[in-house]
Order: C-alpha cells, then sequence, then structure tokens
C-alpha cells in the first residue's frame, strides 16, 4: 500500500512535468527520454528504480527527486526471540524485497530498548544468548546497510583532544576526504600520515605503530580505505 501512494505520487509529477517538456522547444532530449521511460514503468505499478536510464538521463530528472526512484532498506521489526533468524514474516517479506532488489535488515526496539540500560559487558552478553553479534545487531545492521547502499564508508582522526569520524564516499582521494573537515585542508593538502583502525588499536598507541612501521605516508592520489585513521598535513 506504502510503495502504491509512492508510485502514485511519483507519476502525478512525471505526467506534470512531461507535459511541459513536450511543449517546451528548448527542452533537453534527455529529459524527455527520461520521463518517458520512467512513466512507462510507473504505469506497470513498477517503481521508478526500475526505469534504465543512463548517466545524462539520471542526472536530467534528479531534481524531481522521485521517491520510487530511492534505494531501499526494509527494516523488520521482530520479537528478541527472532532477532537472528527472523520468521515466516520475515521471509515473505525477504520475497518482496528480493523483486526489487532491496535488502532486509531485522531489528527489534524490544532489544534495542534493553541495550540502553546495559553496561557493555552486559550488552554483549545479552546479545550472545540471542545469538547474535554487537554488529549484527538491529540498529548497527541497519546503519550499515544504509551506508553500504549509499557507497559511503568512514575514516576517523584522532587528536589530544578529540577522536572523530567522518562520512564521505567510497573511492575518494586522501585530499578530497580531508575536504569533509575543512575546504583549507583540501587546498594546501601535502600528504596523509595513516594507519588501519585495527592497527591502531592492536599496537595500543600512535607510538608503537610507528615504530612498528604502520603508519604510512599517503599522498594525494591515494584511495582512502574503510577505518583508515588520517593525519592530514597541509599548508595554505
Amino acid at each position: 500500500m506504502i510503495n502504491l501512494e509512492l508510485a502514485f505520487a511519483d507519476l502525478a509529477q512525471v505526467e506534470k512535468r512531461l507535459a511541459r517538456v513536450k511543449k517546451d522547444r528548448k527542452s533537453e532530449p534527455q529529459e524527455l527520454s527520461a520521463l518517458e521511460k520512467v512513466a512507462e514503468v510507473l504505469n506497470k505499478d513498477e517503481p521508478a528504480r526500475n526505469a534504465d536510464l543512463d548517466e545524462e538521463e539520471e542526472l536530467a530528472i534528479k531534481s524531481l527527486g522521485l521517491l520510487t526512484r530511492k534505494k531501499m532498506i526494509y527494516a523488520a521489526n521482530v520479537a528478541d526471540a527472532d532477532l537472528a533468524t527472523g520468521n515466516e514474516m520475515v521471509d515473505r517479506l525477504r520475497e518482496v524485497a528480493n523483486k526489487e532488489g532491496a535488502n532486509v535488515v531485522l531489528v527489534s526496539a524490544q532489544v534495542e530498548a534493553e541495550l540502553v540500560e546495559l553496561s557493555q559487558e552486559d550488552k554483549l552478553e545479552f546479545l550472545q544468548d540471542l545469538g547474535v553479534s554487537m554488529e549484527e545487531c538491529g540498529l548497527r545492521a541497519l546503519v550499515r546497510e544504509a551506508y553500504d547502499i549509499l557507497q559511503l564508508q568512514t575514516y576517523y582522526t584522532s587528536g589530544p583532544t578529540e577522536s572523530r569520524a567522518w562520512t564521505i564516499k567510497k573511492g575518494w582521494t586522501a585530499p578530497k576526504a580531508a575536504g569533509v573537515i575543512h575546504n583549507d585542508f583540501e587546498r594546501g593538502f601535502i600528504k596523509a600520515e595513516t594507519i588501519s583502525y585495527d592497527d591502531l588499536v592492536s599496537c595500543g598507541s600512535e607510538k608503537i605503530a610507528k615504530e612498528k612501521g604502520l603508519m604510512r605516508q599517503e599522498g594525494k592520489d591515494y584511495v582512502v580505505k574503510e577505518g583508515d585513521v588520517i593525519l592530514f598535513r597541509f599548508n595554505v
């Protein structure tokens, strides 16, 4: 029902825009072809994301913000006993999601509420009894799935006063990643002193990591990896 309502909203918007584009002789052909493809899909009771558009067509209708063109994740709220394996309703939901090329994440509002009240040690024990790990647990799994579907990743900065996580697109180079912190970091980029999160944790300190040769000096072409801990050197 929800998907149908979203599709109706998109179809109304597409048809309205399509009528204008057909009347405007100055309109771009890419927009016309994109709108026609999307309208055809929506009229078949399919989501707009099923329309096969090239890069120029995609850009031409981006401003419409079509709801059914967006990627989807289904979050299934289940009882604590079903968090590890799901249930019959989850299996039915997965069938629907598979047809749409979407994923399903299991979340238990009951479990999430209880985790808030527990210490870290008790959280791990509680989840272990349910047959799930901390990383597989509802909200964490949902965030991870959202990052994957949006092609996002995280790198870290750490100093004497604070440690922070920064969100970037996968495939970004070090200068572009530095620009998330401040434009000057990207403009005056010199190098990135980099160590993986796992190496830093296993060593226990940046000093030991350096002594073991685990800290790298990376240049402008370096593609930042998930979990990198970076110190940017720059000059403006």
